[in-house]
């Protein structure tokens, strides 16, 4: 099966974290864990080198970008979950970056165009042509509070034009500028094509149960490449795969499942912290891999990234309150066979 249609059968893929020890190094043998707790989880793919990895992987300083994307490789070897590697940076270093993943044999390029924040569309679209001359691409709407730019529509709509474009990640944490992506891409005519991805942590179980009627069409996203899925990955593919079947059904949405779509928000709104520009983000992934054994501490790249004042509060309440959405017990279960 080609990647264009495992993608557009719908799959739930993770962002993946970086484990450090307490020095800020790789700690492999954690980075290696992570992934089987991925994999062991039911996970369509994992998604490596992107923003939940941390962007500083590829300051020559710290170098890690390619031991990251080779550990998870490594990995999923001879395995049938698709593998994306973030790419990002000038054009330059976004071909160097997709030359590398495909030598490792990823299976798409997640391309960030944080670092083209004064191009113009039509340099956008030029940039994009050259990724997607070298590996298939999934477009992404990175939202600007954590390194994206606003994207207009016609830049989308030009996107679809691509022919190695694959799918799309829509992550502005925006409604109207969701729509925009999802209109260009109905317009395009290319929706049966073209898989749609949310990533919109604070919007999941939404995105994936509604339908969007655009000039008679209906298009639908049919998966999730989310930062929120690094953590409670096992429950996360329970609820996708419930969120799925009620959106194949057209059967009317469960009131239930509407409220347990606010519950993710909520526990995502703790473990991201948007109160602090989401400044704690990845520091809040990390405490619950902390807390479950995945990861010795919640160690960043940079010393000065941690969680923010009151978010360990926050996330001690959103443990309390929805340990459904939680899967320490699988963790408790699994981990001295994934951290062999």
């Amino acid at each position: 099966m080609s990647v264009r249609e495992k993608l557009r059968q719908g799959l739930a893929i993770p962002a993946h974290p970086l484990a450090l020890t307490s020095d800020r190094k790789l700690d492999e043998r954690r980075q290696r864990a992570l992934t089987r707790y991925y994999l062991a989880s039911g996970v369509g793919g994992i998604a490596v080198g992107v923003h939940t990895t941390q962007f500083a992987i590829r300051d020559p300083r710290i170098g890690l970008f390619r031991p990251v994307l080779e550990l998870a490789a490594e990995e999923m070897k001879a395995r049938t979950e698709l593998k994306i590697a973030g790419v990002s940076g000038p054009t330059s270093q976004a071909i160097t970056e997709a030359g590398l993943a495909r030598s490792l044999e990823y299976d798409a390029a997640l391309l960030s165009l944080g670092a083209l924040r004064d191009a113009t569309t039509t340099e956008l679209i030029d940039h994009a042509r050259a990724v997607a001359a070298i590996i298939p691409i999934v477009g992404f709407y990175l939202q600007p509070s954590v390194g994206g730019r606003v994207l207009p529509y016609e830049f989308w709509r030009r996107l679809t034009e691509i022919e190695n474009l694959v799918a799309i990640k829509i992550a502005p944490f925006n409604r109207y500028q969701t729509i925009d992506v999802v209109r260009a891409v109905a317009e395009s005519g290319r929706s049966g094509e073209i898989a749609l991805y949310t990533g919109n942590d604070d919007n999941i179980i939404a995105d994936l149960v509604s339908a969007f009627e655009v000039g008679g069409q209906r298009v639908r996203i049919v998966g999730g490449l989310l930062g929120h899925w690094a953590v409670w990955t096992r429950s996360a593919v329970d609820y996708f795969q419930a969120a799925r079947e009620i959106s194949q059904s057209e059967a009317p949405i469960p009131r239930e499942f509407l409220t347990l779509g606010t519950q993710i928000t909520d526990a995502n709104a703790a473990l991201f912290d948007p109160s602090h520009a989401f400044h704690g983000c990845i520091a809040g992934l990390h405490e619950i891999l902390r807390r479950q054994g995945l990861f010795a501490g919640r160690w960043c790249l940079d010393p000065n990234e941690d969680l923010s004042p009151g978010q360990m509060e926050e996330i001690d309440r959103v443990c309390r309150l929805y340990r459904h959405l939680q899967d320490d017990e699988f963790v408790r279960e699994n981990l001295d066979a994934w951290m062999r």
